[in-house]
This record gives C-alpha cells, sequence and structure tokens, in this order.
C-alpha cells in the first residue's frame, strides 16, 4: 500500500466523490468508499503495532523548602471554604439572600495571612493555583503565600505558566522564600526567569538601593526593550538623587516607552537636571499679568514646537486625537515642571493663592489640569488640597481631562482623605462617591464609615431600593469595619412606609451585617497562629 495516512484521512474529509480513493487502495470492482475504510482499518492496525514506547523523563527535583509557619487550623479550613465556594455552581460565590459572598472576601483573606507571614498549605497549592489563574488580581497575594513551591508546582503544569511571567506575581512568590536576599540571588539574576530576576532586583532594592541599580546597569545593555522598561519601574521604590545620572541615561534608550518612563521618574526628583529643563520651559509659557483693570491675571503662551531636546525629556509630540498640539505640549512641560516654581512665578504665598487667579484667554482647564496630574505624580498634598477645595464644592473645571478628585485625593494623607469623602458624602450622597470611596484606606476609618451608614439609611428612608446602590454596598462588604456591624443591626428593623422597599432593605443589611461579622472572624482565625509577642 503506497497511500500515507494523511492521504487517506484527505480523502475522507473531502469525501470519495470529489478526491479519488489514492492508488494502490482500491482492489477492481470495490467501492471507493468501502476501499477507503477497509484501508484506513488495516493502517490503523499498522500505526498501533509500529507505536513505540514513550521515553522516560526525568523526575523534578524535591520542592523547595518553605520555612514560614503553617496556618492556623481554622484559617486552613477557612482558606479551603474560600477556594471551594469560588469552584462552585456558577464559580461567582453565593449571592443569594444574606449569604456573605466568599469570593469577594478572598483577597483581602490572602492579604491579611500575607501579612501574619503565614504559608499555603501544600494540599490546597493546586486550587490555589488554579483560583489565580482565572483572577488576575488574586495573583500578587496567592503566589505570595504559595511561595517558592507555588512556583516548583507552576513549572510542572502550563496552564498555570503565569506564575512564571515578568510580572509582580511571580516575584511575589520568590521573594516571599527569601532566596532573592541571599548568595543565590546573583545566580538567579544571571539565570533566572523573569519573574525571578525582577524579584531579586526589587529585594536588592530594598535592601541597598545603590547595589540594585548598579545591579541592573551590569546588565542594562543587553536586556530587552520590554524587559528594560519593567526593571525602570522597580527603580520607583527608594528612588533617589543618586539614581539621576543612570536615568539621564536611559532619557537616549532606543525604546520610547523606557524614555518616558525614565522621564517620568526624574519629575519626582524636584531637584533632577530634567525638572529644571522643564522648570525653565514652563516658565517661559506661564506668567502673571500685573497690568489689567480686573486685577492679576495669569496668561499663557504655549510652545511654539516640539524640539529635540523636549522630546528626549519624555514630551510626546504627536497629541491624541481631538486635542491640539500646542495645548498638549504646554500640559506635558506644566504636569513635569516641579511645582514650587509656581509661587515664585505667580507672586503667591501658596498653591491655594495660585489656584484662585483667573487664567485668561481660556486656558484655565488645561493649565489646573496639568497642575492635579503634577501634584498627584509629585505627591504634593498642599497643591492637592487647593486644587480639590472644600468637599461640598470640588471644582471640574469643563473641558480639562480631569473631572475626578479621586486622583488628587491619593496625594493627602489617609486620615484627611477619609475625612474629605466623609463630607462629600454628607453633602452629595453615595451616587458620586463610588471612585472616591476606592482610594480611601481599608477598612474605612472614621468618619467615613458612619458616613457610609448614614447615606445608606437616609437613602432607605428616602424610598429608594438597595440594588441602586449595589456598587457601594459590595464596597462596604469589603472594606467597613467590622465593628460597624452592631450599628447596622438597629436598621434592620424595617420602619414605616413602603413594605416591599424596606424589606429589601432589611435582606441587605443583614447580609452587610453577615459579612463584617464573617471578616472579623476570619482575623480572628488568623490571629490564633501568631505568636503571643506578635500580636
Amino acid at each position: 500500500m503506497t497511500a500515507t495516512w494523511n492521504d487517506l484521512v484527505t480523502t475522507a474529509l473531502l469525501g470519495t466523490e470529489r478526491r479519488a480513493v489514492p492508488v494502490g487502495v482500491r482492489e477492481p470492482g470495490q467501492e471507493p468508499a468501502g476501499a477507503l475504510l477497509d484501508a484506513a482499518a488495516v493502517r490503523t492496525v499498522q500505526r498501533r503495532a509500529a507505536l513505540l514506547p514513550v521515553v522516560a523523563r526525568a523526575r523534578p527535583e524535591p520542592a523547595p523548602e518553605d520555612t514560614r509557619p503553617p496556618l492556623p487550623a481554622a484559617a486552613r479550613r477557612r482558606l479551603e471554604q474560600l477556594l471551594a465556594d469560588r469552584s462552585g455552581p456558577g464559580g461567582g460565590g453565593r449571592r443569594g439572600g444574606a449569604s456573605p459572598d466568599l469570593t469577594e472576601l478572598l483577597p483581602q483573606w490572602l492579604a491579611a495571612a500575607n501579612g501574619h507571614g503565614f504559608r499555603a498549605p501544600e494540599a490546597l497549592l493546586p486550587a490555589l493555583l488554579e483560583a489565580a489563574r482565572a483572577r488576575s488580581d488574586l495573583r500578587p497575594e496567592a503566589l505570595a503565600l504559595g511561595g517558592p513551591r507555588a512556583l516548583w508546582l507552576a513549572r510542572l503544569n502550563p496552564q498555570w505558566k503565569y506564575a512564571l511571567r515578568g510580572d509582580a506575581a511571580g516575584g511575589a512568590a520568590l521573594a516571599a522564600s527569601g532566596a532573592v536576599a541571599g548568595a543565590e540571588g546573583p545566580r538567579i539574576w544571571e539565570e533566572g526567569l523573569f519573574a525571578e530576576r525582577v524579584a531579586v532586583l526589587a529585594a536588592l532594592r530594598r535592601r541597598d538601593p545603590a547595589a540594585g541599580r548598579e545591579l541592573l546597569g551590569s546588565t542594562w545593555g543587553k536586556e530587552r526593550a520590554e524587559d528594560r522598561l519593567m526593571f525602570l519601574d522597580v527603580l520607583r521604590e527608594r528612588l533617589s538623587p543618586t539614581d539621576e545620572p543612570f536615568l539621564e541615561q536611559a532619557l537616549s534608550d532606543r525604546s520610547r516607552n523606557v524614555r518616558s518612563t525614565a522621564a517620568e521618574l526624574l519629575t519626582t526628583l524636584p531637584g533632577s537636571a530634567l525638572a529644571a529643563r522643564m522648570a525653565a520651559r514652563a516658565r517661559a509659557c506661564v506668567a502673571l499679568d500685573r497690568t489689567t483693570d480686573g486685577g492679576p491675571r495669569i496668561v499663557v503662551e504655549a510652545p511654539p514646537e516640539c524640539d529635540a531636546g523636549m522630546e528626549r525629556d519624555g514630551v510626546v509630540a504627536k497629541p491624541p486625537s481631538g486635542r491640539g498640539e500646542r495645548s498638549w505640549w504646554l500640559s506635558q512641560l506644566v504636569e513635569a515642571a516641579p511645582l514650587e516654581i509656581w509661587c515664585e512665578r505667580l507672586g503667591v504665598g501658596g498653591a491655594a493663592e495660585a489656584v484662585a487667579l483667573p487664567v485668561a484667554d481660556g486656558w484655565q482647564p488645561d493649565l489646573h489640569a496639568a497642575w492635579c496630574r503634577a501634584a498627584v505624580r509629585q505627591g504634593n498634598a498642599e497643591w492637592s488640597r487647593a486644587l480639590l477645595g472644600p468637599a461640598a464644592h470640588p471644582p471640574a473645571p469643563q473641558g480639562s481631562s480631569w473631572l475626578d478628585p479621586a486622583r488628587l485625593l491619593s496625594a493627602l494623607p489617609a486620615g484627611e482623605r477619609a475625612a474629605w469623602v466623609a463630607e462629600f458624602i454628607a453633602v452629595h450622597g453615595l451616587s458620586e462617591a463610588f471612585r472616591l470611596l476606592g482610594v480611601c484606606a481599608v477598612p474605612w476609618a472614621e468618619p467615613l464609615g458612619a458616613a457610609v451608614v448614614d447615606a445608606l439609611d437616609s437613602a432607605r428612608d428616602a424610598g429608594g431600593y438597595p440594588w441602586s446602590f449595589s456598587g457601594v454596598m459590595g464596597l462596604a462588604e469589603r472594606c467597613l469595619n467590622p465593628a460597624q456591624a452592631d450599628r447596622l443591626s438597629v436598621l434592620t428593623t424595617a420602619p414605616g412606609g413602603q413594605a416591599m422597599a424596606s424589606d429589601y432593605w432589611t435582606e441587605a443589611f443583614q447580609r452587610l451585617i453577615g459579612t463584617l461579622r464573617l471578616r472579623a472572624t476570619m482575623q480572628r482565625e488568623l490571629a490564633e497562629g501568631e505568636p503571643e509577642e506578635t500580636r
């Protein structure tokens, strides 16, 4: 028989009416289809008889040791329950009635367990890796809890290869083992996977920033562009003026993304040469005009071109669709300039006075939006506070790229941030507060927690329905201080009014109370296994 197996399969797929049976298959007088099936049967037996045994693979190396303490028994059972609930029917946790959604509590539980320094049980590593495969937001904490054994196991299953990629997830697992901080560090840097190399660099950077920078510089010229970008991002931690020469060299990198990241890092160093260059350019564009009858005002003259020096310093020449070139260049210059220059340039005593000055010719939205981004990038609380304004009436310049105070809130201290959002909720209610709540520290501090509970109670009294506030209710389950459970229990008694609306609210509050008390129980379960001196 001269026909190959592939010839037979092709003929079967096309049909004997469209393709002739291969030569040597059909006997005289035999039907084409029957001849094809006979030939396939013979060739199948031949293929089976000719199979060779698979070459035995070498056994994998034993899993590395993980010296961290095991989970307490109750916490172990809780993790097993959380992982089992994730993979239950629908894969979305139990949402019915007043039952807490265990799926949404898993990220918080993982973070708390890592905070206590525990390791994941070996028997639960497959379920933990599978959960992190399905949800990328779980990966850093899940792999940190899994530690070096999670990485070892991930190498044996292609479905878990995400743990070996060059992101924070794989680095978290390796860092948990402590190997990156020891003698193994240099070897891993030279031979390890990219995620392991990132972990080595991050660990060394935390321990000795200069040594970390020198390690990166030793192989910088040989790294791929995408790898250089990730490595450069590690320098954000403990960034200092001693990093400036290295970052200045990166401004000439052949990758535009690397150049932009280096420029961004340099602008967070107010004393850097790049910050000084940007300050000089920004000063040339923004000035104070005292000659007008209406009083002093800011005048703006946007740059006429984007020269090579500006591009080297991180200014992107081509604006996004719908944006004018000159306003685009101006915004980037002001955003990158140190905020400290403006009080002297505008002749004012502080950020609040500068923000209050009128801006001529419609440039206020662009100027204030650039100041907002600069305040967030530089972590300047004074300018953030001035640009936010009072919580009762926060500004939102028409036409600017800044329409949400959440970014500015991130530059304020946690306590002040919570107080501002609490006042905002008291005045505006919960409808506009979802993004603001997302930037507040967890658990929500007082008076923020009380403001959220009061606003929910007011919404019920006003005849609203809980599903109108489902996003805030979901946040409250994860972020509200568990101590608020007792106060919420008073609200489960439906007030007079529409019976159906009251029933819905009662169920929603019972669910919230149940979740808060479950979170408190989880915290106690994790604390049970700690040594007495660390509690």
